[in-house]
């Protein structure tokens, strides 16, 4: 069945648009925090494998690193183990520890390797343990509350934050034909593993590549003002001033905050972008328009391709 003439059109507009963006970011490095819908909706999880092959097939250098925050906590239920959060983190103990590696570390890794060397792809999974990709340590974590006068240190256990990334493990995957999957759990000197914010190390990651961009995938369609609307093409200035202002806060905060050191660190740019979108990764590096926000040193010029 052949297609109809404006089908066509579109067809055609839709790659003649990709062209100029696939030469520019040839041999280019793209980090890609992956997780929320796209990771359980199958549609979404299929489309999302799709364009990590894609992007490897015209050669650009795609590095994952995925969440699990709900697959973990769903273990935990099943294992009648109680979820402790403190400042959105979760508490990680021993037990909890042992059960986040295996649902980061093998369940959820596996899943995503599987999809995309389904599709084609040459996915290897890693966890930070693995040649010592991430040098971690505890994180410590301080609350005020209104029963004590003065800040107080909270021990969340296993909850780590990244101290050193080993370049030379991700370059043996960027100079080959393979794609890096990458579950964020550290270990430190001692041997400990450790739960890390997977935002925190793909923004890592993608400032010791000084990656062309740093993709980091929500639920949202991406940074709105306080009407609503979608903001994009910003600058460093202009999202300090809207964090000082509160039009950006909550959940949104460390995402803006881990966007903002890596384009501070030399990453070129740093996308918050609608992870519910089917083929959102294609859509924010392949047309003129994007799926999502864009933030990076400077005013970014008007112009295709920027």
């Amino acid at each position: 069945m052949s297609l109809n003439r404006e089908a066509a059109v579109n067809i055609a507009r839709v790659l003649t648009e990709s062209l100029p963006y696939i030469q520019r970011f040839i041999g280019k490095t793209i980090v890609i925090k992956y997780g929320g819908n796209a990771m359980v909706d199958p549609q979404l999880k299929e489309s999302f494998a799709r364009d990590v092959v894609l992007m490897k097939l015209v050669g650009m250098n795609p590095v994952v690193v995925h969440g699990g925050g709900p697959q973990i906590g769903s273990l935990l239920a099943k294992l009648n183990i109680e979820s402790r959060f403190v400042e959105g983190m979760r508490v990680t103990d021993t037990q909890t520890m042992d059960v986040v590696e295996m649902v980061l570390g093998a369940t959820v890794n596996k899943e995503i390797v599987s999809n995309i060397n389904r599709h084609g792809g040459n996915a290897i999974g890693v966890t930070g343990k693995d040649g010592h990709l991430i040098e971690a340590s505890r994180m410590s974590v301080t609350v005020r509350t209104a029963e004590t006068s003065a800040p107080e240190i909270v021990d969340i256990g296993h909850v780590g934050e990244v101290r050193r990334i080993n370049r030379a493990v991700l370059d043996m995957f960027l100079h080959s034909d393979f794609i890096p999957v990458v579950a964020p759990i550290g270990v430190d000197k001692a041997g400990l593993s450790y739960n890390i914010n997977a935002d925190l190390v793909a923004g890592k990651i993608a400032e010791v590549l000084q990656a062309e961009k740093l993709m980091l995938l929500t639920n949202v369609p991406g940074l709105m003002d306080a009407e609503g609307k979608v903001l994009t093409g910003l600058d460093r200035d202009e999202v300090n001033r809207l964090i000082d202002e509160g039009v950006i806060r909550g959940g949104m905060l460390p995402k803006i905050r881990c966007a903002l050191d890596a384009v501070a660190s030399g990453v070129t740019s740093a996308h918050i972008i609608d992870g519910t979108v089917p083929h959102a990764v294609l859509l924010e590096v392949f047309t003129d328009e994007g799926v999502g926000t864009l933030i990076c040193n400077r005013k970014p010029p008007v112009v295709a391709g920027a």
